[in-house]
């Protein structure tokens, strides 16, 4: 299969296809189109820009073409699982650009969002529904919808919506299915989790590998500025303010992180927008449209959020922090170089993020090339940095010793500011007490006393003091007393 027009697909959406400016398809679409059109089980693997997305939707649609009958209420003749909001939205949007000639009914179903427009669109009965598994749940446990007219089954990302724990979810789903369906599993990796479960839910599949695992395309032109943690930022700003960004996304590890790379962005004065799970759906949204138009160059995300980020002319991505999981840097890269365009991906590596970088670099089977990385940032020129050095480890900090305590009260092992605060703190290192100071005698308590006799106890030497210095013992309360 050259073109589309040997793909077999309906008319009304290789018409869609066209006019998209789509001519020959994918590796990934050329193996899963006449699969999918003859409904066997599919197994795939394909990375991060390959068009995963149209390779199951066009069969799909062009099967709801062909056969135009309506679904019954509350039920869907095509579910699509997605790990994200924003990955799910993105495969909704293809699903309409593809199939604008016929208008195929379709909901995308997840949660932050109000239930009551969800429920009543599938109160109706749909071609498609595209959902994240918690939401689902959720209208499958009051009756808002019904699996058992389902014919086709697909996963996309099945590999992260493993890894946002949603493993359990996913069984009690495809166990509601019909026996007889179809099931399409698709993913950018493949650990043993999801062999597991392609085992105990897909019928003699097919396996399909277009590209080696976790490989990054490449037409991205990588690399790695080693640069102390405290220059991260003036770097940052000197890669985006480059001439040649047209759009970029920031990585970070954490939200909280990407917070605050992109309120320092702005106050910098480049325009950008954090996304990520703490941020409302109306929010994410508006992020989203900022960067597809233009009006927000520079997108702060973290690997969650980015899941669903399908937007063609991301010129730069840039790992500000690198990823503690060396498949995430390839998905992450690959946000870039779409469309058959090439891209930059820049990462930054302080001393405690070698072991990841080593990672990454065992992963994709290269070295990533040196940058800048004698750059002199904000804080100080980082030339020193060695980046083949063994990566320097954080160390615990460990709670600072009462040597008041450890020392039974005695000031020797104090820091010399303590010892020498004032001229009576001297004359009590010559053997004069000062003015006003208690015996040292009653301060360890518990210690033994070096003044006492041999089988005397603290106590009675405690007693002794007592009775040579003249002072009365404190009576105890009423209470003691008894």
């Amino acid at each position: 299969m050259k073109n589309f027009d040997e793909a077999g697909l309906a008319e009304p959406i290789l018409r869609a296809v066209k006019e998209e400016g789509y001519e020959a398809p994918t590796p990934i679409q050329r193996e899963v189109i006449p699969l999918m059109k003859e409904g066997e089980d599919i197994l795939g693997i394909a990375q991060t820009g390959t068009g995963k997305t149209a390779a199951f939707v066009l069969p799909l649609l062009t099967r709801l073409a062909e056969d135009r009958k309506k679904p019954a209420p509350h039920t869907c003749r095509a579910l699509i699982l997605a790990p994200t909001r924003e990955l799910a939205s993105q495969i909704a949007e293809s699903v309409r650009t593809y199939g604008q000639f016929i208008g195929p009914s379709v909901a995308v179903i997840f949660g932050g969002v109000k239930p009551g427009p969800q429920l009543r669109a599938l109160s109706k009965g749909l071609d498609i529904v595209i959902a994240t598994p918690g939401r689902l749940e959720d209208h499958m446990s009051t009756g808002g919808i019904k699996l058992d007219a389902t014919t086709t089954v697909v996963l996309d990302e099945a590999d992260q919506m493993l890894d946002l724990g949603f493993a359990p979810a996913i069984r009690r789903i495809l166990g509601k299915l019909p026996k007889v369906r179809q099931t399409v599993l698709l993913s950018a990796t493949m650990p043993i989790q999801i062999r597991n479960l392609a085992k105990e839910f897909l019928n003699n599949p097919h396996e399909i590998s277009v590209a080696p695992v976790s490989r990054p395309i490449e037409k991205i032109d990588q690399s790695v500025r080693f640069l102390n943690s405290s220059s991260k930022r003036a770097a940052l700003l000197d890669i985006l303010s480059e001439d040649d960004i047209e759009r970029a996304i920031v990585f970070t590890r954490t939200k909280r992180g990407a917070d605050r790379v992109s309120g320092h962005l702005e106050k910098a004065g480049l325009s950008s927008a954090a996304i990520h799970g703490n941020k409302s759906q109306r929010n994410r949204e508006k992020s989203l449209d900022g960067f597809k138009n233009g009006r927000i160059k520079i997108l702060v995300a973290t690997d969650i959020a980015a899941r669903g980020i399908d937007i063609d002319g991301v010129s730069h991505v840039v790992n500000y922090e690198l990823p503690n999981v060396p498949e995430a840097y390839v998905h992450r890269i690959g946000r870039t170089a779409r469309a058959g365009k090439s891209g930059v991906a820049v990462s930054l590596c302080d001393a405690t993020e070698q072991p990841y970088l080593r990672d990454i670099e065992r992963l994709i089977g290269r070295k990533i090339p040196s940058g800048d990385s004698d750059w002199d940032g904000a804080s100080g020129d980082v030339s020193t940095f060695d980046p083949t050095a063994e990566p320097q480890r954080l160390k615990r900090h460990k709670r600072p010793q009462n040597n008041r305590r450890r020392n039974g009260g005695g000031g020797a092992n104090r820091s010399a500011g303590g010892a020498g605060r004032s001229a009576q703190g001297k004359a009590g290192e010559n053997g004069a007490r000062p003015a006003g100071a208690k015996p040292n005698a009653g301060r360890g308590r518990g210690k033994p006393n070096a003044n006492a006799r041999p089988g005397q106890k603290n106590g009675q030497n405690r007693s002794q003091n007592r009775a040579q210095s003249g002072r009365p013992r404190r009576a105890k309360p009423a209470a003691a007393q008894r």
